[in-house]
């Protein structure tokens, strides 16, 4: 089979340590209750766990590196698609250093954040500096053996609170296969009541869901800019947000819930699973 590699023209990793490969098969074992099939990986939760191992693309760290990711996006999208930066570092001072309300983020990994909507105590600022530090303290995706998180420079951005307030803004995580953009996962109720809805390209729910969110006014544009980002790869989920019928990049993601989190329908795994194949054998590695 052909190397499932973010660039098809990198062949796979030959020198996997047994523990990871062991670690990977334990998680997924446990997680979906079913033996991981890397030697013939068929669905995309398989084909995530064969990435994290095998896919050493140098192209990755770069991705997730969420400064670096920045400036990818606003070479291919230009700068209205970018959420600015209010400031960098590797240590927040004994004051704010940025204008709120903003939100602090991790530069080096996922769900590291903190929001802040008016001026934090004493106290409490003293807390989101631990908090940072903590951050900062490793490297983040060791224990699921997200090896592209590991060489990103470890550091501290942040950005202004898109809206304004809380709740946090619906995610918007597009999914490319081969450079066809042909889903988009709703993520609603982030740091509340979180929850995430799967619809095809046309907004049909893939399982239908308490929740029927409306599509956002620019879905055509976040479809059109994911598949631009996205293009040369196999697979690549591009976020956004859509505020006030404006939308802005968020992020790229490579390993979504680490190939780990079930779907609402078994059908879903096979079918984007399938869809990553074949983006395979169209593009199939020189």
């Amino acid at each position: 089979m052909p190397a499932l590699a973010l660039d098809p023209s990198v062949a796979p990793n030959r020198s996997v340590p047994l523990l990871a490969r062991l670690r990977v098969e334990l998680l997924y074992a446990v997680r979906h209750h079913r033996r991981l099939r890397l030697a013939a990986p068929r669905r995309f939760t398989e084909l995530v766990q064969w990435r994290k191992l095998h896919d050493r693309s140098p192209a990755q760290t770069e991705l997730m590196d969420k400064l670096a990711a920045k400036r990818i996006a606003t070479a291919q999208l230009g700068e209205d698609w970018i959420v600015p930066t209010l400031w960098t570092g590797t240590e927040l001072p004994p004051t704010i250093p940025f204008a709120l309300p903003a939100i602090l983020k991790a530069r080096h990994g996922c769900n590291q954040y903190a929001v802040l909507c008016s001026a934090p105590g004493a106290h409490q600022w003293r807390r989101i500096q631990r908090t940072a530090d903590r951050w900062q303290r490793v490297a983040y995706g060791g224990w699921l053996d997200e090896w592209a998180y590991r060489d990103v420079l470890r550091g501290l951005f942040a950005e202004p609170l898109l809206g304004g307030r809380l709740p946090l803004p619906i995610d918007y995580k597009i999914y490319v296969f081969g450079g066809t953009a042909t889903h988009i996962q709703v993520h609603l109720g982030r740091g509340e009541q979180h929850r995430w809805i799967l619809h095809d390209r046309d907004w049909r729910q893939l399982v239908p869901a308490r929740d029927c969110p409306a599509p956002p006014p620019s879905l055509a544009a976040m479809l059109a800019a994911a598949e631009t980002l996205a293009r040369g790869t196999s697979f690549l989920r591009v976020d956004f947000y859509d505020i006030g019928g404006r939308p802005y990049f968020g992020e790229f993601c490579l390993y979504p819930g680490s190939g780990l989190d079930p779907f609402a329908a078994d059908w879903i795994d096979v079918e984007l699973g399938s869809l990553w194949l074949s983006a395979l054998a169209r593009t199939p590695p020189t």
